[in-house]
This record gives C-alpha cells, structure tokens and sequence, in this order.
C-alpha cells in the first residue's frame, strides 16, 4: 500500500532533523580543537581605526583607481563569459560521467589557486587573471546548467516528433529545453558575474592589480580611510548591477573589456616546459630518490594539519551561517518589520554579502590576530548574508491564511510556529548547496596566514617547491570533492521536488 501523505511529510520532516543534527554536532565536536583565540593586543583600539576609516573615507587616495576598476570589470566580464559558454556547451553532455567528474574537479580549486599556478608561467599578465576565473567557473557553469536542462518539464520534448539523427537533437534542444530554462540560464548566469567581481577583487590579493590589490596595500599600511573608499565603490558597482547590467549592453561590455585588457602574456615556451616536466615533478622522481617517504614526510608536517585545520573550519563555518541565516533572514521579510527597516536589513544584508570573504577575513586578522577565529567570522557572515538575502526572499512570498497574520501573533511567535517551519526546508537545502563553497573558500584563506592548506600551498609557491604546492592542491581538491558527494547524497535524502529556484545559493 501507498504510504500516506502524513507519513511522508513526517518522515521528511524527520529527515530534516536529523541532517540539522548531523551538521550541528560535527561542527560542535569540531570546537575544542580549534584555535579560536584572540590574539590582538589591543583588539579595541584597532577596531576603532576601523570605523574612524569607515566614517571618513578618502576617494582621492588611491593612485591609479579607474584603473584598478576597470581590471576588475574587464577580467570579470571576460573570465565569466569565457566560462559560461563552455559551460554550456559542456552542460548538452552532461549526462556522460567523464563530464560530470570533469567539471567536478576543474571546480574544486579554487581560481586563487589557479591564479597561484599561472602566476609561474605567464607572470602578472592579463592572460593570468582570466584563467584563473575561467576555468573553475566552467567546472561550476557546467554543473549548474546541466542540471536546468535535466530539471526542465520533459513534456514539451516528447511532443515533438521523434527521429534520429544530429538535426533532430539540436531541434528538440533548441526549440524544447532551451526555451524553458533560459530564464533559469539568465539568471544564474547574472548571479555568478556578481560573484566573478568578488573573484576579481581577490586575485589582487596576489598581485594583480584590481581592487583587492589596492585594498591589501592600504589595509597593510594602516590606511582605513583609503580602504573604505575601495569598498564603498565596489559596493556601488554590486549595488547598480540591476541598472547596468542590461543582456543587450554585455556584448557591449565585454568588447570594451577585451579592447582594453586583452588576455594576453609574454609566452616563453621553454619555461612553461620545466614548470611541466621538471618543476611540478616531485623531488624524489628527480632525483633518483624514493618517493614515499617524501609523501609521508609531506602528510605528516602539512598535509594532515591542513586537511584537519581545514575540516574543523568549514563545519564551524556551516553552523556559524546556518545560525547567522535564522537571525537575518527576517530583516528582508514584511512578516516581520515595515518597508524602512526592511530597506535597511536588505542594505546590511548586500553590503555583507558583496564583501568577498577573503577581505572580511583580513579585516578580522587585524583586529582578532592570527587564529581561525577571523576566519571563521568571515566565512559565517559573508555566508550567512548570501543565504539569509535568499531565505527572506523565500518567506517574504509566502502567503500565510488570515488566522496566520501578524496581528493573531506576536513577532517571536510568527517566526517559531508560522514562518521557520514554511522556510526551514529550503534553507537547508541552500545551505548544503554552499557546503562546497564554503569549503573552497577556507582552504584558500590560509593565504591570509590562518592554517588551512592554503597556508601551505602559498608557502611552496613562496619557496618555488611547486612540486608540493601540486601535491597540496590536489588535496585540497579531493577534500572539495568529497565534501560535494555528500552534501549531494544529503540533498538526495531531503528529496526535494523543485531545484531551479535554488540555484542562487
């Protein structure tokens, strides 16, 4: 017999609680292993500076700004586009295995990552940058829009008639699924440029000159007043792009951007041949030596305590976002608070999240000093800003019955037993989309010092031992994938019927 409809919202319902559990006491058993110290001195005095340079930004400091904007657009623009057609045309096979595990590992380092190798062989160059963007969000494109197409309601296909041939398959995808999802396409496509420009910010952070680089410059030198200024004009960039960011003007935009930073580099191909025959090569291959006490000497002092370093950060991040999301998600939802302090919640909620968390974790090394605990405060806020703008979106539709209304209850009581229940399923599910970013953002914090593998990757580029810096990133990579399976298996336990819609996250 069928099982009734009780039973099955039951068991969902129990299905939630126990993933909730599930994550909750991992990253709970998590903290006792963490570094979450502060080590600042004076963590109060710095943070003062701080806001004294955020009430008094200096626009006028930055020597070469529109220029340093205009990289930033240009290698976003580029990058994004560039990736978003190969991941569309990828995304046609995306049924084929080979593809799927293709896109999953081309996603899992993470374009600082990617900016870090390039960096070896093509230098401080255009070229560099839009590498470094274009092939981890092909990997992430690729995904996403081959599940639309999956997800697209098969009906208007099968009505079409059928017979073999090419022709007769590109006629059913473009006159079938095309159609359907590209509402879904133009959206998500638009999304991933807003986070392509926070990508482009952070590649300044290991010398290409956009805005991240300019902003590591005046972060370092003291100069808060400067810094906010950067910040204050990329928010404005994030905040118009319902203005500017207009389909018929991007072919427009990224003519501009290819006139004038063209992807280009000073190719020396008897360099790019050692740094792929001998530099990545490990030592021991090289050198006549044995090759597995090389690896184990390289788990033992780096790759161990980063992978454990990483892990115990990410699942804290998770559940630090997750909390974060159930405080903010009603500063967006009119159950809760009228139309000013709405604008307001959603103008926190923006600036949160179009600070890149790279940035939100430096800014926290200066004032909490180096542990995870900047860390871990970036990667929830940032996060929990994302998730939370798309939760309160989600229960700022819904449509309550008339006993429901506000008036029948008290704010506390509308968000425990009226709106939490309608809008938990979904910010599980966004949240267990995030997982996997949330993982490849805190490796590559270790850049900023805080020992995740990233510390160790940027220390062997430091030291040209490219070829543990290869070995790490394919650690970092595995860890990404892996995280990815289960959140997938996860999700596929949730069984949620309707996907498109949470494609944001």
């Amino acid at each position: 017999m069928a099982e009734s409809l009780p039973n099955r919202s039951n068991n969902r319902a129990a299905e939630f609680r126990r993933i909730t559990l599930l994550l909750a006491l991992a990253a709970l058993l998590c903290l006792p292993w963490a570094d979450l110290e502060i080590t600042q001195v004076s963590p109060g005095a710095e943070l003062a500076r701080l806001v004294a340079g955020a009430l008094s930004p200096d626009f006028f400091a930055t020597e070469y700004l529109l220029e340093a904007i205009a990289t930033t657009l240009a290698f976003a623009l580029q990058g994004i586009a560039l990736a978003a057609l190969c991941g569309l045309l990828l995304a046609l096979f995306y049924r084929y295995p080979v593809v799927r595990v293709s896109a999953a590992l081309l996603r899992s380092v993470h374009e600082l990552f990617w900016a870090l190798m390039f960096l070896q062989v093509f230098g401080l160059s255009s070229l560099t940058g839009v590498l470094a963007l274009w092939i981890p969000y092909t990997g992430i494109f690729t995904k996403v829009y081959g599940e639309i197409l999956e997800e697209v309601d098969p009906a208007t296909e099968q009505a079409l008639p059928r017979s073999g041939g090419i022709a007769n398959a590109i006629s059913r995808l473009v006159y079938a699924r095309l159609p359907l999802a590209w509402p879904h396409i133009r959206h998500y496509t638009k999304y991933r440029l807003e986070c392509g420009l926070r990508s482009s910010v952070v590649l300044g952070f290991v010398g290409l000159p956009t805005l991240g680089y300019h902003l590591e410059t005046a972060f370092r030198q003291g100069l808060y007043g400067e810094a906010a200024a950067l910040l204050y004009l990329f928010y404005l960039i994030i905040a118009t792009m319902k203005w500017w960011c207009r389909a018929p003007l991007l072919p427009l935009y990224l003519g501009l951007a290819l006139w004038y930073l063209p992807p280009v580099a000073s190719i020396n191909g008897e360099l790019i041949l050692q740094f792929f025959t001998q530099d990545i090569v490990p030592a021991p291959l090289k050198n006549g030596g044995e090759l597995w006490p090389w690896f184990l000497r390289l788990w033992q002092e780096q790759i161990f305590p980063g992978l454990t370093d990483t892990l115990l950060l990410s699942q804290m991040a998770l559940l630090l976002t997750a909390l974060l999301t159930l405080i903010w998600f009603p500063l967006r939802s009119r159950w809760f608070f009228g139309r000013p302090l709405r604008a307001l919640g959603q103008g926190f909620l923006i600036v949160t999240r179009s600070t890149p968390e790279f940035v939100l974790a430096f800014v926290g090394l200066l004032i909490l000093g180096p542990s995870l605990l900047p860390a871990l405060l970036a990667l929830g806020i940032h996060n929990g800003a994302i998730i939370g703008h798309l939760v309160g979106g989600y229960a700022q539709e819904l449509k309550l019955r008339p006993d429901d209304a506000p008036t029948g209850y008290s704010r506390v009581g509308l968000y425990f037993y009226q709106v939490l229940p309608r809008v938990y399923p979904q910010l599980i599910t966004w949240l267990l989309y995030r997982w996997e970013i949330i993982q490849r953002e805190t490796a590559i914090l270790g850049v900023l010092g805080i020992t995740t593998l990233g510390f160790y990757i940027d220390s062997a580029f430091e030291e040209f031992r490219f070829d543990r810096a290869m070995v790490l990133i394919g650690a970092a990579a595995l860890l990404n994938v892996a995280v990815d399976a289960t959140a997938r298996a996860l999700r596929a336990r949730l069984q949620q019927g309707d996907r498109l819609s949470r494609r944001d996250a």
